[in-house]
This record gives C-alpha cells, sequence and structure tokens, in this order.
C-alpha cells in the first residue's frame, strides 16, 4: 500500500474531480476509492464519510474567506461617522474586491465546488450564510452614513437587497467567467455600481 500522505492526497485529487463532475449528492465513494487506487474501507481511514471528504477540498479555503471577509468589515467598522462624511470608499473597494476576487481564483476548483455541486452537504447555504454577516454589517454602517450625511437611513428591505447584490456579483463572476485577469477587469465597475448607488440612496429626497 502507499505511504498515508500520498494514498490522502490521491484520495482528494479523486474526491474533487468526481464531486466536480457530479456534484456531492451523485458523487460515489466506490468511484473515488477505484481511480485512486484504494479500497473503500481505506477511505474511511482518513475521512469519516463523504461530507467529511467533502469538507476537507472545501473547509480551509472557505474559512480564509471567511476571516478575509471578516476583518474587512471589521476595519470598516471602526470608521468614525467624522471620518465616513469625507471619505473616499471607491479606491479601498476596488482594492479589496480584487483581493477577493484573487483569493477566489486561487481556489477556484473548491469554491465551484461550494457554489455550484455542494447541494445536499452542509456547504449548501454558505451564500446565504455570507449575504448574512454582509447584512449586519451594511445595518451598522447605514446607521453610521445616515447619521454623517444628515439623512434618514435605510430600511431593513434595501439593506438585505444591498447585501444580496454585492454577494451575488462575486457568485456570478466565479461560476460564469472562467479568467481571473477579466473578473478583475469587471469587479472594477461592479464595485463603483455598487458604492455609487449605495451612497446614492442616502442623498435622495424623500
Amino acid at each position: 500500500m502507499k505511504n498515508e500522505k500520498e494514498t490522502r492526497e490521491n484520495l482528494l485529487k479523486s474526491a474533487k474531480k468526481e464531486f466536480l463532475e457530479k456534484g456531492f449528492m451523485q458523487a460515489s465513494l466506490r468511484n473515488i476509492c477505484k481511480n485512486a487506487g484504494v479500497t473503500t474501507g481505506a477511505l474511511y481511514f482518513f475521512f469519516e464519510d463523504k461530507e467529511d471528504l467533502f469538507a476537507n477540498l472545501v473547509q480551509e479555503p472557505l474559512s480564509q474567506l471567511t476571516q478575509l471577509m471578516g476583518s474587512h468589515y471589521a476595519d470598516e467598522s471602526e470608521i468614525s461617522v467624522l471620518e465616513l462624511s469625507t471619505l473616499d470608499d471607491f479606491g479601498e473597494g476596488i482594492d479589496v474586491a480584487k483581493q477577493v476576487i484573487h483569493f477566489m481564483y486561487h481556489y477556484y476548483d473548491e469554491f465551484q465546488l461550494i457554489l455550484t455541486k455542494s447541494q445536499g452537504s452542509r456547504f449548501e447555504n454558505c451564500v446565504d450564510y455570507f449575504v448574512d454577516v454582509s447584512e449586519k454589517h451594511y445595518r451598522i454602517m447605514a446607521d453610521k452614513i445616515a447619521e454623517s450625511m444628515g439623512a434618514k437611513t435605510l430600511d431593513d428591505y434595501m439593506i438585505h437587497w444591498v447585501a444580496h447584490m454585492q454577494i451575488d456579483a462575486f457568485v456570478h463572476l466565479l461560476t460564469h467567467e472562467a479568467s481571473e485577469e477579466k473578473a478583475v477587469k469587471q469587479i472594477e465597475s461592479i464595485v463603483y455600481y455598487i458604492i455609487s448607488g449605495w451612497m446614492a440612496m442616502f442623498q435622495r429626497k424623500r
């Protein structure tokens, strides 16, 4: 039998191929083991079940993205009301968006698994999780921006919609554009659109 490290790596490589082709629900552990050149029993030496195998492919990139997003939101939350009144957010917003794009394309296959092949696993609602995190953050930021501009704040529906639109923009790029270079180019216009629309809502007469 091959050494344990090599066997585990072969199983993960075979699993990634199987999950990408068939999705979590239709993927066959038998096929994964066959293509890895091991018995089914060998798989259970390394992984508890199919979901554990899937998690070993996607959990680390997902955790790193969560941390990246949380760090950015924490930094934004520290901005004072006074600073918000004179803040030019376009440059920083584009830089952060490009950083996220670069990270997600570095783990392109893993995020394809999460976004398009995870139905039936505990990862199938990841997009909803990121929308929820963003929504909570934008609620805080909307109240700060409204205070800094002397405007009315946004209602919960609009906060939810903006959060969804932002997350969906990244999801759409990753699931429709194979080229990181093209995705980076598109995200600039997307960020300008989102931030411009976001700020315009506070200036709209009511």
